[in-house]
């Protein structure tokens, strides 16, 4: 049995920690994985080299008034990597630590992860430089207005579709949406999925990552023979993946003992109820201070041994140090990228089934996916019609990935990646190379 905490981890400070979390590059990460899938799959290096290469990266240049009446000059990306199989698909995320690598890294990612659920898009993602929390609702709204303006001619129904990500919400989609249907003269719900309900958002939207977290655990479950009922599950990261991964996965019988947001993490190994942690959390500012629990750090929560263990906050959290202490069954991927390559091998080699983040994470897409189909001919669909449709793509995509790891002997992520990059493959094939 590992131990419950690494006493050498229990030593490295907050910010030393985020400090090496920094040096990773999600780009490499990234290259790293599509080179493993190239050597399976025996690709040509032409191929490989034309999948490792984003086909398009947008930087803007953002200026914004602030509420002061002095300009702010902000930077923006909108990193478009492939359209073999359909428009570019993916999200905007808002952060103070936003680069052009993560976002190249991020719309590599997303083509693999709509291969994988088999939804006919590209991979796509947009940043904005910023810190959202010193931003007020209206220097956000002129930011996001700014930003809609600037990327406005590469993104489109049938070209580029954005969505939310970190720290963005319906409302900002709602105001891309507004900015670029008046510059196109009509209403134009398509350009963009994350919104509100009443201007063409879907049901299920904003539960979906969570409920496609909680599925592909279910699943896993069932291939490892683990009773879901009285398991223990540790979740990093409170916002809405995470939050949304905990009720799905309790109302599946499971006990939340451990989760965290930015200000800090606690436990409580006789479990949460997930949903008066969130009451708390809304009401304090963070989850740290909650009843009963006891706060510990990053690397404990992470090390903490349990049954599953859901990361879904930022990239690069389970690194090989991490890895090597870690006392689970299953990884469920909410976030993007959590894992470096070098942990995959150490958590493979322990025999801990790793959901990788294209897949896992995938009900986002499939839902924002189906808000574009439900855009497009202008008729919706009920909650458990959206949720069903999602569930028959994410179960289909779990199965196919699972049985490509058995046939290769490898785990998860190479399998994910080997469906995703073949079945890109496919399209490319089909289409050709024109001019």
């Amino acid at each position: 049995m590992k131990p419950h905490f690494s006493t050498n981890l229990n030593t490295i400070s907050s910010e030393t920690y985020r400090l090496r979390l920094n040096k990773i590059d999600p780009w490499q990460n990234a290259l790293k994985q599509l080179a493993s899938a190239a050597k399976i799959l025996k690709l040509d290096p032409g191929v490989h080299e034309m999948l490792a290469t984003p086909k398009k990266i947008l930087t803007v240049s953002l200026p914004v008034k602030m509420d002061n009446g002095k300009i702010k000059v902000f930077t923006g990306f909108r990193s478009q990597h492939n359209d073999f199989r359909g428009p570019f698909k993916g999200g905007i995320r808002y952060h103070p630590d936003v680069t052009i690598e993560e976002v190249k890294a991020l719309s590599m990612w997303m083509t693999w992860k709509c291969a994988i659920v088999d939804v006919p898009f590209g991979g796509g993602k947009g940043g904005i430089i910023c810190d959202p929390k010193r931003l007020s609702a209206d220097e956000k709204e002129r930011l996001t207005r700014r930003y809609a303006y600037a990327i406005s001619e590469i993104i489109g129904p049938g070209k580029d579709i954005p969505a939310p990500d970190v720290y963005t919400t319906g409302k900002e989609m709602a105001q891309i949406m507004d900015v670029y249907s008046i510059m196109h003269g009509q209403a134009e719900p398509a350009v963009i999925t994350g919104k509100p309900i009443p201007v063409g958002g879907s049901q299920a939207r904003n539960v979906a990552t969570g409920l496609g977290v909680a599925y592909c655990v279910r699943e896993a479950a069932k291939k490892i023979g683990l009773r879901l009922k009285g398991a223990r599950v540790v979740i990093q990261g409170f916002g809405n993946a995470g939050t949304f991964s905990a009720q799905y996965l309790e109302k599946m019988g499971t006990k939340v003992i451990a989760v965290s947001d930015s200000k800090g993490s606690i436990i409580n190994t006789k479990g949460f109820d997930s949903k008066k942690v969130l009451d708390y959390k809304n009401k304090h500012g963070s989850v740290v201070g909650y009843p009963g629990s006891k706060k510990i750090s990053t690397e404990q929560l992470l090390t903490t041994s349990c049954d599953v263990l859901v990361p879904a906050a930022l990239e690069n959290q389970i690194t090989p140090q991490i890895a090597r202490n870690v006392d689970c069954k299953i990884i469920a991927e909410a976030a993007n990228g959590p894992t470096t390559p070098e942990a995959d091998e150490i958590l493979h080699k322990d025999k801990i089934m790793v959901i990788p983040d294209i897949l896992a994470n995938s009900g986002g897409v499939c839902i924002s996916y189906l808000e574009w189909v439900q855009n497009l001919q202008r008729y919706y669909w009920t909650f458990d019609e959206v949720a069903g449709k999602m569930e028959k793509h994410i179960v289909r995509g779990f199965n196919d990935t699972y049985a490509l790891s058995k046939k290769h002997n490898v785990d998860m992520r190479k399998a994910s990646m080997v469906l995703a990059v073949g079945r890109v493959l496919e399209a490319y094939d089909a289409r050709g190379l024109w001019p």
